[in-house]
C-alpha cells in the first residue's frame, strides 16, 4: 500500500499541470486535484492494480473536471474565470510573447481537444494512456490530437477563419 501511496504523491505535480491547463485558474486547478486524490484515495480498492496507475488517476481528474462544466452549463473557459499567470522572466521578450500567444492558441481549441493535446504533449502520456484516461478509444484520441495541431497550426499562423458555414436550399 505504501507503494501505491508513493505512486500517487508522485504524480501530483503532473496533475496540478494539467489541472491548470484545464481550468486556467490556480485555485480551480488546485481544488480539482484534491478532489481527485481525495476520490482516488477513497477509491483505490477499485483500481485493483489493473492497468496504469497514472491514466487512472488523470481519468479521474478529468471526469471530475467534465461534470464541473457540465454541472455550471458553460463553458470551461466562462465556468472558471482565467487567471493572469506569471510567467518567469526569459532572457527575450520575443520568448514571453511566444508562450503568451501559445497561451491564448490553446484556449480556442475546444476542451475535449486541449485535453488530448495537454496530455500528449505536455504529460508526455501513450495515446493508449491517454485514451484509458478520457475514457475513449484510440482513434478517437488520435482524431482529436490531429485536428487540435491543425487547428493550433492555423491560429498561430494566423490564419484563424472562423468555420464556413455551407448554405442547404
Amino acid at each position: 500500500m505504501q507503494d501505491v501511496n508513493s505512486q500517487i504523491v508522485a504524480c501530483i505535480p503532473n496533475l496540478r499541470r494539467y489541472a491548470r491547463g484545464l481550468t486556467r485558474n490556480r485555485e480551480a486547478a488546485d481544488d480539482l486535484v484534491q478532489d481527485t486524490l481525495e476520490r482516488a484515495w477513497r477509491r483505490i480498492a477499485l483500481w485493483q492494480r489493473r492497468g496504469d496507475l497514472r491514466a487512472w488517476l488523470f481519468s479521474i481528474l478529468h471526469n471530475l473536471f467534465i461534470d464541473e462544466v457540465r454541472s455550471q452549463r458553460a463553458s470551461p473557459e466562462e465556468a472558471m474565470p482565467r487567471e493572469e499567470h506569471s510567467i518567469p522572466a526569459r532572457a527575450s521578450q520575443t520568448d514571453m510573447l511566444e508562450v503568451r500567444d501559445l497561451d491564448r492558441a490553446l484556449l480556442q481549441l475546444p476542451p475535449d481537444q486541449r485535453a488530448v493535446l495537454l496530455l500528449v504533449a505536455v504529460e508526455q502520456m501513450t495515446y493508449e494512456q491517454v485514451g484509458a484516461a478520457l475514457g475513449v478509444p484510440l482513434g478517437t484520441v488520435m482524431s482529436r490530437l490531429s485536428r487540435a495541431r491543425a487547428r493550433l497550426r492555423e491560429v498561430l499562423e494566423g490564419r484563424d477563419h472562423a468555420p464556413r458555414i455551407k448554405v442547404v436550399k
